[in-house]
């Protein structure tokens, strides 16, 4: 399988880095994290002039029709940088809305135009307090009340929630699970926002009969359900490995760095042959876990859904192992500066941290990725 970017991939990679190493530099990130909104809205117009919200978004309203493999390379960007705007957010809910308009659903490709344009942001409430990693624990209801739909619930750790001017909810629906869309100023919404320790956002959605749209169409919506669910999360855990990587491979150079300036002994701490072989298999991390992020990619798109599971939580799986090693050995070699606020290697362990634990762990894929029929067939 080739991995190898085109020149046109490789172009806007190459700008997108420009971009951040230029304009979203470490303090000018730790400046937004303090701030009262958490993110910064000059930084999301140049997203939109560089193209990137209109990438995942479909030719048919005003998008590029990037594929897995274009957004791979833009969160690998995003992560190097740890910017902490609410793409990843918005670039799940893009794809919910994508598989909407492709079920019929007009609505979906309205918004999916002003997504484009950057006029809107989205998030998707994958989690609620009780389930842990279980996306199908669900006890979020909906239910028609005079000829609309009204959802009763809570959703917790919704990435950028408070950001977002529309919320993608799934909800029990007569027993079935289905999808919604939830404009951020409806009536009988209540959110609080905080500050995760990755310096991110994130939101507690409370629902008391909030008027909500059910997406997928009016003649495809019963079939817009669990499934499609499942899919969107796969979706956005593949986007989240890919931004692991760029986090990865910063924090590797960045170890390396320092441990060229630490001294011990008189001399460079790079120079000494045992923390040379440590800081080799952080590398070999790193490798193994772009090769199998790759593949997910290039996976997701998969008429098979258990290949698209099987890929999927293998690069998750693989991620999580790579970004506990990495950062654990990246904060040693760093001393005790490793530990500091001042220093971005810490950050990066903290992001790598949540996106470890984000939409299931390492014991939770491995664990998906044992119970899918190919595994069980290779076994006997």
């Amino acid at each position: 399988m080739d991995f190898n970017f085109t020149d046109e991939q490789q172009q806007f990679r190459d700008a997108l880095r420009r971009y951040l190493d230029n304009e979203y530099g470490f303090d000018a990130r730790q400046k937004i994290v303090a701030s009262q909104a958490g993110v910064d809205a000059k930084h999301w117009q140049a997203f939109t002039e560089l193209g990137l919200t209109a990438l995942p978004v479909p030719e048919t309203h005003g998008g590029f029709d990037g594929g897995p493999v274009d957004m791979l390379i833009v969160m690998q960007e995003l992560g190097r940088a740890l910017v902490i705007e609410p793409y990843w957010a918005t670039a799940a809910g893009t794809e919910v809305l994508r598989l909407a308009a492709s079920h019929g659903d007009n609505a979906a490709g309205a918004l999916l135009e002003r997504v484009a344009q950057g006029a809107i942001r989205l998030a998707v409430a994958f989690h609620e307090p009780h389930a842990r990693y279980d996306l199908f624990d669900l006890r979020s209801t909906a239910r028609l009340e005079g000829g609309a739909f009204v959802l009763q619930g809570r959703k917790s750790i919704v990435q950028h929630g408070a950001q977002a001017d529309y919320w993608i909810v799934p909800a029990r629906l007569d027993g079935e699970i289905a999808l919604f869309l939830i404009a951020r100023d409806a009536a009988n919404a209540r959110v609080t926002d905080y500050r995760t320790i990755d310096g991110r956002r994130a939101a507690t959605l409370d629902f008391f009969g909030t008027p909500a749209t059910r997406l997928g169409g009016a003649h495809a919506a019963a079939q817009f359900g669990a499934a499609t669910f499942e899919q969107i999360a796969d979706y956005a855990t593949m986007l989240l490995c890919a931004e692991a990587l760029g986090a990865l491979d910063a924090l590797n150079e960045a170890t390396v760095e320092y441990t060229k300036t630490r001294q011990q002994f008189g001399t460079p701490i790079a120079r000494f042959q045992a923390l040379q072989h440590r800081m080799v298999e952080m590398l070999i991390h790193a490798e193994q876990a772009r090769s199998i992020t790759y593949l997910a990619a290039a996976r997701y798109a998969s008429a098979d859904a258990d290949t698209r599971r099987q890929a999927v939580s293998a690069a998750k799986a693989r991620v999580g192992q790579a970004a506990r090693f990495v950062g654990q050995q990246a904060v040693q070699l760093h001393g005790g500066m490793g530990m500091t606020n001042e220093v971005a290697a810490a950050h990066w362990f903290k992001r790598l941290s949540i996106i470890e634990t984000t939409l299931g762990d390492v014991d939770h894929h491995l664990a998906r990725f044992a119970s899918l029929p190919a595994f069980a067939s290779t076994e006997a």
